[in-house]
């Protein structure tokens, strides 16, 4: 199973080396990453990033990367990441990376939503988790809008750029978005 998903204004496709270009050119910038631990210096940065992300999708301890293209430009303006997590492979972490020229568009949270909903129908996981700085207040936002709940606050436990940060856990389970898209 692959993945080919659309939303009103979105297609969700895997990241493949003809994107490599266009994601350095936004995963590069330190604005739009200042919360993330990796920001790649050249294009071989991205193409070692890619050549290590699963080519398939759903198995079990891989990430796998998600292009997020919209649909009237056809360009690449973000990427979610897939984190299948344990043997029992039941539970996803995701993370989103927005191009911040497309930021505050809710291409976000179309992406996601669609994402999500793949997830718990399509490949039945039973929990999708996002690791989230306590500095980073959009995403934050982003996640509560979609149902997530936090569900712990982790003191100075990751080591990223140098420094020991918080890191916030937020939660969302399949019956509780199955509640929420019923409404």
């Amino acid at each position: 199973m692959n993945i080919n998903l659309k939303t009103e204004r979105l297609f969700l496709r895997p990241l493949t080396l003809s994107d490599a270009k266009e994601f350095f050119a936004y995963r590069s910038d330190a604005e739009t990453n200042k919360y993330q631990g990796w920001i790649p210096q050249t294009l071989d940065d991205v193409e070692a990033f890619m050549a290590k992300t699963a080519k398939q999708i759903n198995l079990p301890d891989t990430w796998f990367q998600c292009a997020v293209i919209e649909k009237k430009s056809q360009k690449l303006v973000g990427d979610i990441g897939l984190h299948f997590i344990g043997p029992e492979n039941k539970q996803l972490e995701l993370g989103c990376t927005l191009d911040k020229n497309h930021q505050n568009q809710g291409y976000a949270t179309e992406a996601l939503a669609r994402i999500i909903d793949f997830a718990f129908i399509d490949l039945n996981k039973h929990r999708i988790m996002a690791s989230i700085d306590p500095n980073n207040l959009p995403s934050i936002h982003l996640v509560e809008r979609l149902g997530f709940r936090k569900e712990a606050h982790f003191v100075k436990s990751l080591y990223i750029k140098g420094c020991w940060t918080d890191d916030l856990i937020y939660a969302l389970l399949y019956n509780d978005w199955e509640k929420l898209s019923s409404q």
